[in-house]
């Protein structure tokens, strides 16, 4: 089994649900479409309980919906019935809530507003009036629990984007709430960040006081401490509500379908179960999958089928390709701090190149250099012979193609439609061409219907697909991407990520910077390691990931697939590093 005790061994176990969530629909102002649309679950305290769906199906509306920031704050009509310890969260002050609901945000930036990280963790027990030596007892407690005592006279900003998430996790940690509310803690935190996160968050849980609403992608992490799953379709309707166990295993089939995520092991499990394994019950670990594989012989291969190659250009032909971007030299600062150190970088034409590190690496930064968000005060870069700081941004934009970590920092027009056509417009198409690739990319990211609203109104998951689509509707030959998949559900991702693989087949260059160590496996050619502001590493990425010692060094873990399979008795599956070399059955002789 996997999770912890069934419910109802710890907190008040079958007795009165704290949170009390019935037929509830959430339409938001300028909406005619409810989501969620009829949802209803109960979470009782000592519980931890994952909410999952599909991308724009309202699980962080309903996150809003229990501290009553909806529809207190946020206009939207709602039917139904939410009430947290017997309060209605409708006609509750969120000042009354907020005793009883902690909260950290989708983005951590919406709810840091002070000059240091202790003032930050300080803010809310102060505005609870605790005496004096509570309040700094509660928030020395939290930063010590995501590891960021040590820079308690840090301004927030100074924070990596992973920093800041945790920093938030600590001012809900600070209230002493018992309901903390996580809409995706660890989008931004590298792997040895997430580790840090889910101990802590396991530390909590254990208590048995607080009950945790968690609404997260990264099941390989929250499935150890999860009891319970609730599920919604893609129009916000609980379709699964149980123990974890019996939704991510008896409802795998599906949840798949809807477009969910599934733990990677699990995933692996329905493609080897396509390619003929008998593995039931479906596993949820990577101990879960080595085991289930090793106990069962393989299935006989089809006559004259061999493993097929990992797709994209040979190393050689990519060698041979034209070099697109340049980086000698480079050093950049934040104010007098130093982020980036000397760094030498030559990137090829049709290159799929992954840049991972820790939180505060300056992955980021040596992005944002590489693209000219930022201005590079020492060495050189060029884009395809252009240096960024002297070329304007027209010219630039038909050059590279940015994606930003926060998708809000790059909207700047009133209309989906409006962001797609706007730097197509710089560019002087003309307004037929505009509208072609406009309907193109919104229909390839499902956002038609979304076509007329306003792009600080989409769901998160929505608002990284518009994002990503402004780079790509431009056409560039070159993509710079920070944080691709964050907010996207499986289906989404898969799709965004199929589209760059054949865009990168077809010639186009590639840079991701992400912490997602499957993607970086399943996707990548290449992989640049950054460790404090310098490349450590530089190679294939299957070299990159048989190092074990640099793994560790830089804060990095083997992806869920590889830490199942690398020591398999089965040959076909030790060689395995991707979710696509378990399927179809032919690629396992």
């Amino acid at each position: 089994m996997t999770g912890r005790a069934p419910t109802g061994s710890r907190g008040d176990g079958g007795g009165t649900a704290f949170v009390e969530v019935r037929d509830v629909t959430i339409t938001h102002d300028g909406e005619s479409t409810a989501t969620p649309d009829g949802t209803s679950f109960e979470v009782r305290r000592g519980e931890v309980v994952l909410l999952l769906g599909p991308s724009g199906s309202g699980k962080s509306t309903l996150a809003l919906a229990l501290n009553g920031l909806i529809p207190h704050s946020i206009p939207a009509a709602v039917t139904g019935r939410v009430r947290i310890d017997g309060l209605d969260a409708g006609t509750t002050p969120v000042s009354t809530l907020s005793t009883r609901v902690g909260m950290v945000f989708q983005d951590p930036d919406a709810q840091l507003v002070t000059g240091t990280l202790l003032d930050e963790v300080a803010f809310g027990p102060e505005n609870l009036r605790l005496p004096v030596e509570e309040v700094l007892a509660r928030a020395e407690d939290a930063l010590r629990r995501v590891g960021l005592w040590d820079r308690r006279a840090d301004n927030p900003d100074r924070l990596s984007g992973g920093g800041r998430q945790r920093l938030a996790i600590a001012c809900a940690l600070a209230m002493g709430s018992p309901l903390l509310v996580l809409d995706e803690p660890t989008a931004n935190l590298d792997p040895a960040g997430i580790e840090e996160v889910y101990a802590t968050l396991a530390e909590v849980s254990a208590a048995g006081d607080r009950a945790i609403v968690l609404i997260e992608h990264n099941l390989d992490a929250a499935v150890s401490i999860t009891d319970r799953v609730v599920a919604l379709d893609a129009r916000g309707r609980t379709v699964a509500d149980g123990p974890t166990d019996a939704v991510l295993r008896g409802h795998a089939a599906e949840l798949h379908a809807l477009g969910v995520w599934l733990p990677v092991s699990t995933l692996a499990a329905l493609a080897l179960r396509d390619a003929g394994w008998p593995l039931e019950p479906l596993p949820l670990t990577p101990d879960e999958l080595a085991a289930a594989v090793d106990g069962i012989p393989a299935p006989p291969a089809p006559p004259g089928t061999a493993a097929t190659e990992r797709a994209g250009s040979p190393a050689a032909e990519r060698a041979a390709s034209p070099t697109v971007i340049e980086v000698r030299g480079l050093d950049v600062s934040r104010g007098r701090t130093p982020i980036l150190h000397d760094i030498d970088l030559t990137v090829r034409a049709g290159e799929f190149v992954a840049i991972v590190g820790a939180n505060g690496a300056g992955k980021t930064t040596l992005l944002q250099a590489i693209s000219g968000v930022i201005p590079v005060p020492r060495g050189h870069v060029s884009i395809s012979g252009a240096d960024p700081a002297r070329t304007d941004l027209r010219t630039l934009a038909r050059r590279i193609g940015f994606v930003f970590q926060n998708p809000e920092h790059q909207f700047i027009a009133h209309t989906v439609t409006e962001e797609l056509a706007h730097g197509l417009r710089l560019q002087r198409l003309p307004e037929a061409d505009v509208q072609g690739r406009v309907r193109d990319v919104l229909e390839r990211f499902g956002l038609v219907d979304k076509a007329d609203v306003h792009p600080f109104l989409l769901s998160g998951g929505q608002k990284r697909r518009l994002s990503v689509g402004t780079a790509l509707v431009a056409g560039a030959p070159i993509l710079a991407l920070d944080e691709p998949t964050f907010g996207q559900d499986r289906a989404r991702a898969d799709e965004l990520l199929g589209l760059l693989s054949a865009l990168r087949d077809a010639g186009t260059t590639i840079l991701v910077v992400t912490h997602d160590m499957q993607l970086v496996t399943d996707y990548a050619d290449r992989t640049i390691v950054i460790e404090g502001g310098r490349v450590t590493a530089d190679a294939a990425t299957s070299d990159v990931f048989a190092d074990d010692a640099l793994l560790r060094r830089a804060g990095l873990r083997l992806p869920p697939l590889r830490r199942a399979l690398q020591g398999s008795r089965h040959p076909a599956l030790a060689r395995a590093t991707r979710l696509a070399d378990l399927a179809p059955r032919e690629n396992l002789p």
